[in-house]
């Protein structure tokens, strides 16, 4: 078992740190399909909670690299995983708004506690617009926001209108760094490193907020002390 564990994380691994060559292998192989490849990839990524270790930003960085060499078409691409990506939040975000009410509905359950989704609510009715947006740009909180939005019930023609937002500019942001960056000479060379880094700052807002969270969390307790 330990075994299989080790030979999945190993191969995962180079699959996110060598994604040039993997997708350059799968555009070869696959021709128009690739597209329909990526759909999928970003659709998961972005619409089921248990695949947040699907590649995102490092992915759409890579497209557009090879969008830039004419390997794929820019605008295809561009809608491709606009629309996956949209797609993937309005199911994870039904999925939460459908299961939220029935997992919720105990007063005092340790986890599953009532009290927990009317906070939930509250704050999504306050922060939810710039938490989708802002999400977007986060690994792994990019995949749960959208389900707890619809656990917290936050206004659907609202969450639409920002998860197409924030979409866009996640594209934009990746699809053309990859293509104006992704073949200048010291990326192209340093290609592995460059995924790596784009990882570390995709990671730079989420640990910021949990520090600050931390830091809130402590004050609180030391001014009640």
């Amino acid at each position: 078992m330990l075994d299989i564990l080790q030979t999945f994380f190993t191969t995962f691994l180079d699959i996110i740190l060598h994604l040039d060559i993997h997708l350059q292998w799968i555009i070869e192989t696959y021709d128009i399909w690739t597209y329909a490849i990526l759909f999928l990839v970003i659709f998961c990524e972005t619409g089921l909670i248990i695949t947040p270790f699907l590649p995102g930003d490092s992915l759409l960085f890579a497209a557009g690299a090879f969008a830039a060499l004419g390997s794929l078409n820019l605008s295809w691409l561009f809608f491709i995983i606009f629309l996956a990506a949209v797609l993937g939040d309005f199911l994870n975000y039904s999925i939460g708004n459908y299961i939220g009410p029935k997992i919720f509905k105990k007063e005092k359950s340790l986890l599953f506690n009532k009290d927990y989704l009317l906070k939930t609510r509250a704050f999504y009715e306050k922060h939810g617009p710039k938490t989708i947006i802002a999400a977007r740009f986060m690994p792994i909180i990019r995949t749960f926001a959208p389900f707890v939005a619809g656990i917290g019930k936050m206004n659907w023609l609202k969450f639409v209108a920002y998860n197409i937002v924030g979409a866009v500019l996640w594209c934009i942001v990746f699809l053309s760094g990859g293509y104006y960056f992704g073949n200048i000479p010291i990326v192209k060379e340093n290609f592995t490193l460059v995924i790596m880094g784009i990882i570390v700052v995709s990671f730079v807002p989420l640990v910021k907020e949990l520090m600050t969270s931390w830091w809130k969390t402590r004050g609180e307790k030391f001014d009640n002390i």
